[in-house]
């Protein structure tokens, strides 16, 4: 079921563990997102057969957000203790309180996400983008509290700039409260910058991570858009006209045409575009975790299987195809 081109190309992640940044906390280099699937496109059966697949191919780290599905996307049922779960918290209720990073949203909103999972903590809570209408002071001194509560192990930003992070640490350290460990933050071949270049600065002087996110950009990358926007893609859906446009537009051409050529690459390299595609991600210096976004189990089976190796060659190759490599200091992992 996984696409078997040549399984001497692909790899289960199973043998594929990484440091959060540089905390204790051991990650699958690849984990299960809850973004657009669990809890509005799939049915509950689907969501527990992904989870169980994932888990049983070495899967333990499972993204989940208080907004996403309206909260119904982490009412799953886990055993704990092997799991590494996060939420993210930002968008809640409708009401001016119920929405934000105020010491009142993160400790409320961090309770209603535990009370859906059914858990007594989540691994790490994330800051689902900056609020700047809250101190900086303010939202460190919560994520610490909801810590030394006992609520969640380790906090994260999601979409933070590198000041905004690194102003969240100067303000832990000044203050002898708890800093990020990770950033979460979108990575593929078409957005490449800020993990490339502004997070392994970060993960070298303050040792925060990368936990990135979208790596097939919304399903642009496997192909599924070459001829048009199929009724069934992500793109049809209610309040994705944004990914419609984007498809449609003349960057969005652009994108598809290097698109075939990756894929031409990847036959080259017996695996599949999304393959290709994951691998090259978990490539760049600084990230420990690559979140996957699937509908069904033979999407999942096909990210799962990943190249074996990642050469310089065949990055360069990439570099080349795409045209847009960012100016970086360090080279990234190979």
């Amino acid at each position: 079921r996984i696409a078997q081109r040549n399984l001497t190309a692909c790899v289960f992640i199973l043998l594929f563990h990484r440091n959060l940044g540089k905390s204790g906390l051991r990650v699958s280099c690849l984990g299960l997102g809850t973004w657009v699937t669990f809890g509005s496109q799939i049915s509950d059966e689907m969501a527990e057969n992904l989870m169980t697949i994932a888990y049983e191919n070495g899967v333990n780290l499972f993204d989940t957000a208080e907004v996403y599905a309206s909260g119904r996307s982490d009412r799953q049922q886990l055993k704990r203790s092997s799991f590494v779960i996060t939420t993210k918290i930002y968008w809640g209720g409708q009401a001016e309180t119920e929405r934000g990073l105020s010491r009142k949203h993160i400790i409320e909103g961090l309770r209603g996400s535990l009370s859906r999972l059914q858990l007594d903590y989540v691994d790490i809570v994330f800051a689902n983008r900056n609020d700047v209408n809250s101190p900086m002071e303010e939202i460190v001194r919560a994520m610490t509290f909801v810590i030394n509560q006992g609520m969640a192990m380790y906090w994260g930003t999601s979409r933070w700039s590198a000041m905004e992070i690194m102003e969240a640490y100067s303000v832990a350290r000044q203050f002898n409260l708890i800093p990020p460990v990770c950033e979460q933050a979108e990575y593929h071949y078409f957005q490449r910058d800020k993990v490339e270049v502004q997070l392994p600065e970060l993960y070298h002087k303050i040792g925060v991570g990368a936990m990135t996110w979208s790596p097939l950009a919304c399903g642009l990358i496997t192909g599924k858009y070459s001829d048009g926007v199929p009724e069934c893609s992500r793109a049809a859906m209610k309040g994705y006209q944004w990914l419609k446009e984007r498809v449609n537009s003349e960057e969005g051409r652009r994108q598809l045409a290097k698109i075939k050529e990756l894929h031409l690459l990847a036959d080259r390299l017996a695996c599949t575009a999304a393959q290709l595609a994951i691998a090259w991600c978990l490539r760049s210096e600084g990230v420990s975790s690559v979140l996957l976004g699937v509908s069904n189990t033979d999407q999942l089976l096909e990210n799962l299987g990943i190249l074996s190796q990642m050469t310089p060659q065949t990055v360069a190759e990439i570099d080349a195809l795409l045209g847009n490599k960012p100016h970086s200091k360090k080279e990234s992992r190979a």
